[in-house]
């Protein structure tokens, strides 16, 4: 199999966590992604277009978002879809310093609340963004996730 054409780095990672809050309110909270940048610190700016919303419960559009780390600024563009009935968040990238991006909020009832599963797929085009996010993409990631723990406390207490 031969490496992606410019992709120094494939990193993925994948996520599980038993929270006290049902899949609804979990799956309401991912998916309002125009909220991100008032509780993700690196998000700066989100916006989103191309709403499409179809008869079985899925919604589906573009978003747009800068983020910012230390020196570093970035925009990329994602198509998302969300489907209430599985409960099912999934993201790809149309156009960004990516060269892949997939990721997918999974939401289920447990009997402590819900099990939320975040897995993520993705590679930079740039080697000098790699190796940046590399070091520390685990921690990136828990921090990520932990934004979206501190936000549903937020609003569901």
């Amino acid at each position: 199999m031969q490496p992606e054409p410019h992709a120094w780095i494939r990193l993925r990672h994948s996520l599980t966590r038993v929270l006290p809050y049902t899949p609804a309110q979990l799956f309401t909270l991912v998916g309002d992604v125009e909220a991100y940048p008032q509780f993700v610190p690196w998000v700066t700016r989100l916006t989103t277009f191309n709403r499409a919303c179809e008869d079985d419960g899925v919604v589906e559009f573009d978003a747009e978002a800068v983020v910012g780390f230390s020196f570093v600024q970035e925009r990329f563009c994602t198509h998302v879809r969300l489907d209430s009935r599985s409960r099912v968040v999934d993201v790809a990238l149309l156009s960004g310093p990516f060269s892949r991006l997939t990721n997918r909020w999974s939401l289920a009832p447990h009997p402590g609340g819900a099990t939320l599963t975040f897995d993520i797929d993705f590679a930079f085009k740039s080697r000098l963004l790699d190796g940046l996010l590399a070091a520390n993409f685990e921690r990136a990631v828990n921090r990520l996730v932990a934004c979206f723990e501190d936000r549903a406390k937020v609003l569901y207490g």
